[in-house]
């Protein structure tokens, strides 16, 4: 080959990989361009997806002023007995709520799912107040949750003969006197007075033959006997009047306590002459307890979205219990995974392909969404260790992160915001809601919170209060005392017997 061809030859050939190396440079530019613009449409997606769960989720002021004015309404119709009231208001049969002055040897059993715990508390009066305490706490074995009444009320009474037993010489029975019990009974119940009430029906993975309709404190007190147990139950409550009970000992100015944890309810302290559907006379305190049953409040002006829709559509008991599956524990967490599945199906957020154990319903609990949410690390580490282990995304970024913790504060704060706006509805309905306008001095208000959400949340429980404080107003909130009421369904229990006791008028 010539010297000219052999140029002409190099030249062609530099040319021709002059002319691959623009292409390829064209091709990774268009490629950029092409995942930047498929990148930049993701990103609209998951804003937009956001953009949605905020506006349906929203619970501006004026909006939870607005349910609690509806759920005052539905308090009231309650009292009246209106069968189509969406809120029970049961009457608890609980006019004398502890004082401080009770004296002696109190037992209580609380049994409200697959525990139960029996407990005894030696009250010393004023000065000495809960002088000693002991419990024990049992498990359930699963075949007695769902086989007969005599089985199960047999087993419970056996642990608590033998818990007897194991009285030690610090607690005291006086000579001649039997021993009484508070009894928590977290379950459905027809309650006919202060210790009888018959079962409506089993719920939290009992059921059990032979139950339903009957008197629980009889089945009780009969598998006591056959145990050999001199023991009466004098109160038969449930786990929320309990813990008003508990918190009224604590202190004498609570009105009201709430439950917010797996489920959630409230109790408060009516007037008995504001209670229509009442046929008895009056009590000699002037007052009763009514068990709310809250959770089964409905109304349209609850914010519901597509999540909670769907959440209720599939649930065991879909168009029941809509509050509490807005604000309880059994279901926040349930709430956040159905946003993430849809931000994962609808804008990729961990990727091309849908994590599959995001797809399973209740995988993600209300006690991770906590950890997640209040993770204050740079780099969230804490919240991706946590989908990792819970969605099996081994590496997220920075951004998917981020997004999760928001999603968790916006599902956690309308849980908040609309609890208080139900505390809101009863200060209200007892009038405790604003100033005096007679110029007397506004009284304090202390409610009585329990269960592990409000607890262990503290996002959650601090935007709580934060609401109700602007619900009240400065001068009305500087009135307000939230007071965690721990144990108050177990001491609360025993604490009523004593309140209740046959011998009270001895003391």
């Amino acid at each position: 080959m010539g010297k000219a061809a052999a140029v002409g030859t190099a030249v062609v050939v530099c040319a021709a990989v002059g002319t691959a190396v623009v292409l390829g440079r064209r091709r990774r530019r268009r490629d950029a361009e092409l995942l930047g613009a498929a990148e930049a449409e993701r990103k609209k997606k998951v804003a937009a997806v956001i953009e949605d769960v905020e506006r349906t989720l929203a619970t501006p002021t004026a909006l939870l002023r607005g349910i609690s004015d509806a759920l005052v309404l539905e308090m009231e119709r309650g009292l009246r007995g209106d069968m189509h009231s969406q809120l029970k208001m049961l009457i608890s049969y609980v006019d004398n709520l502890p004082t401080g002055d009770e004296h002696g040897l109190f037992y209580a059993l609380d049994l409200g799912g697959t525990n139960f715990r029996v407990l005894r508390v030696q009250l010393g009066g004023r000065e000495k107040r809960v002088a000693k305490q002991q419990y024990q706490e049992v498990s359930i074995p699963p075949h007695l949750m769902v086989g007969t009444s005599l089985e199960l009320f047999d087993f419970i009474a056996a642990v608590l003969a033998k818990f007897v037993e194991t009285e030690g010489d610090e607690f005291h029975l006086p000579m001649g006197r039997q021993r009484e019990l508070g009894f928590t009974f977290s379950f459905p119940v027809n309650q006919l007075s202060i210790s009888s009430g018959t079962l409506i029906k089993w719920t939290k993975g009992f059921s059990i033959n032979g139950t339903v309709g009957e008197d629980v404190v009889a089945e009780l007190s009969k598998a006591m006997e056959r145990q050999g147990l001199d023991m009466k139950v004098t109160a038969l409550v449930n786990d929320t009047v309990g813990t008003l009970a508990g918190g009224r000992y604590m202190d004498n100015d609570v009105v009201a306590a709430v439950i917010l944890g797996t489920g959630t309810n409230a109790a408060y302290v009516e007037h008995a002459n504001a209670i229509p559907k009442w046929t008895g006379l009056l009590p000699k305190s002037g007052n009763m307890v009514i068990n709310t049953e809250w959770g089964s409040f409905k109304s349209d002006k609850l914010p519901l979205s597509e999540y909670d829709k769907a959440l209720d559509f599939e649930s065991l008991n879909p168009g029941e219990q809509i509050y509490e599956k807005l604000i309880s524990g059994m279901y926040l967490g349930e709430i956040v995974r159905r946003i993430l599945l849809k931000l994962a199906h609808d804008a990729a957020l961990f990727g091309d392909v849908v994590p599959a154990k995001l797809e399973l319903p209740f995988v993600l609990r209300t006690p991770d969404m906590s950890a997640m949410h209040h993770d204050a690390s740079h780099d969230l580490k804490i919240l991706g260790s946590k989908l990792k282990d819970i969605v099996g995304v081994a590496d997220t970024s920075l951004e998917v992160r981020y997004i999760t913790r928001h999603i968790c504060d916006i599902v956690a704060e309308r849980g908040a915001r609309l609890a208080a706006a139900g505390i809101y509805g009863i200060l209200k309905k007892l009038g405790r809601d604003k100033v005096p306008t007679d110029g007397s001095p506004m009284q304090r208000t202390v409610v009585a919170l329990d269960g592990g959400l409000y607890e262990h949340y503290k996002k959650f429980s601090s935007c709580l209060e934060a609401t109700l404080s602007d619900l009240l107003g400065d001068e009305a909130s500087s009135s307000l005392v939230a007071k965690l009421a721990n144990d108050g369904s177990g001491i609360g229990a025993a604490l009523l017997a004593a309140s209740h006791s046959q011998y009270a008028d001895i003391y």
